[in-house]
């Protein structure tokens, strides 16, 4: 593990108790008052279950997933917003915490080391797939956890059929989760009329599933689609990423506020490109993505605190937004995981 994925798990450490991960932080300090959410405990399930030797990252990666356990309704739905003393302050649904938590469960089904959280993982996941979402991005979530619960347990149809819904709600006929027509050109190769938020996932989702269902034409748009995002989103040799507003075919970079899931999710998809078809050139795009938290980026400013190792919230025009809130450092974590794995594999 290199240090600076071991400092990002001592911050998650102190951002978290003994229900969860706290969600913002102001500076470095956790923000008790503003409660914890299933997005960013999902979040922390992925990464620590590739990390689970590391007891740090085993304690907090058992916390998350009690967490998301307790999230879920009977039918797989799942509830996102906990405040500080324990109460759920929201309705379950299949948004982007559903999503997540899907992919949470079924990274910790394949991945984790310990044949007991890998049972209670796949229970769960197989509870969350009963359903399906409306919205792209919270399917292409759930997709990335079926794919690799796929990978481990071919014969698991439940999530291949997830995949191949995801793919009909990203990439298929009709209209998006943001309810406008897909406008897939050669000039816009997006399934959607504006960049949002996430955005390398949507590729990345129809790479795993075209992978994880042998089916070669899924997989090559989803390759298209990351290849035309990294293009988009490089300038001048570094990521210049769609800032917090979005980006449609009209806009031009560089744009802020940028955000480190912006940098986490192209390094995930490329990383995911690499795997599904031996070519290395997609390594680039995962070490351009840690270099932009090293200061590669628009503004020349390094993206996390060197001395506590917490992930900045925010690249801005003048510098960054100096909070270390959860999915910062997640971004961060996950990040600089793949650009480790990367190097090994040069």
């Amino acid at each position: 593990m290199s240090a600076r994925v071991f400092r990002a798990f001592d911050h998650l450490e102190r951002l978290s108790d003994a229900r969860g991960l706290f969600e913002h932080a102001k500076g470095a300090d956790r923000r008790e008052e503003q409660g914890y959410c299933t997005d960013d405990n999902a979040r922390l399930l992925v990464v620590a279950s590739r990390e689970a030797d590391l007891p740090l990252a085993d304690r907090l990666g058992r916390l998350a997933l009690a967490f998301i356990v307790e999230s879920q309704a009977p039918d797989g739905s799942c509830r996102n917003r906990m405040d500080r003393d324990g109460r759920w302050t929201d309705q379950p649904s299949t948004e982007d915490c559903w999503g997540r938590s899907v992919w949470g469960l079924g990274a910790a089904a394949a991945g984790h080391t310990d044949p007991l959280v890998r049972a209670a993982s796949l229970d769960a996941f197989d509870r969350g797939i009963a359903q399906r979402s409306r919205w792209s991005r919270a399917m292409a979530f759930a997709a990335l956890g079926a794919a690799d619960v796929v990978a481990t347990h071919p014969e698991h149809q439940a999530a291949r059929d997830l995949l191949i819904d995801a793919l009909d709600v990203i990439v298929g006929e009709g209209r998006g989760g943001s309810g406008v027509p897909r406008p897939m050109t050669p000039d816009w190769n997006w399934p959607e009329a504006r960049l949002r938020y996430a955005n390398a996932a949507l590729a990345e989702a129809v790479i795993a599933a075209g992978a994880a269902l042998d089916r070669p034409a899924d997989l090559a748009q989803g390759l298209a689609m990351l290849a035309w995002l990294l293009d988009l989103q490089t300038s001048h040799g570094h990521l210049s990423l769609v800032g917090v507003e979005g980006r449609g075919p009209k806009n031009q970079g560089p744009q802020f506020d940028q955000q480190p899931i912006e940098a986490a999710a192209m390094a995930e998809a490329c990383w995911r490109a690499h795997a599904a078809t031996g070519d290395s050139s997609w390594l680039a795009g995962v070490d351009a993505a840690a270099r932009w938290f090293e200061g590669d980026n628009d503004t020349g400013a390094a993206m996390y605190d060197r001395v506590g190792g917490g992930g900045y919230d925010g690249l801005e025009r003048h510098g960054v937004n100096i909070n270390q809130g959860a999915e910062s450092t997640l971004a961060l974590a996950s990040t600089m995981q793949r650009s480790l794995q990367m190097a090994e594999t040069r």
